[in-house]
């Protein structure tokens, strides 16, 4: 199992409105073949110096061939919705993780 996480830091005044489009975005990514569920969290610590909303959203994805798809077909597109409503009010760092078994 692959997981994708989208790291978000958002500027407190348009927090709500972002919350409601992320909602939505996220049902869209589901919609995305061999993406499986997903989880929203409040990131805690560290906290965000400059007082911005700090959110990751973690995608369980099944295998990096489906990831690659996305990345090569989609994520484009997907990324361009976000800018073009919410512009340089927030910031996306992402990263990839692939589950292991040390147990």
């Amino acid at each position: 199992m692959v997981f994708y996480e989208v790291n978000l830091r958002i500027d407190a005044d348009i927090a709500a409105e972002y919350r409601a489009w992320l909602a939505g975005h996220i049902k869209q990514m589901l919609g995305v073949p061999g993406f499986v569920d997903a989880e929203v969290l409040e990131i805690v610590e560290p906290a965000s110096a400059d007082n911005r909303v700090q959110i990751a959203v973690r995608y369980r994805v099944h295998g990096m061939a489906a990831l690659q798809d996305y990345f090569s077909h989609r994520a484009e597109k997907m990324r361009e919705e976000g800018l073009s409503r919410f512009g340089g009010r927030f910031q996306a760092e992402r990263r990839v993780l692939q589950s292991t078994s040390l147990i």
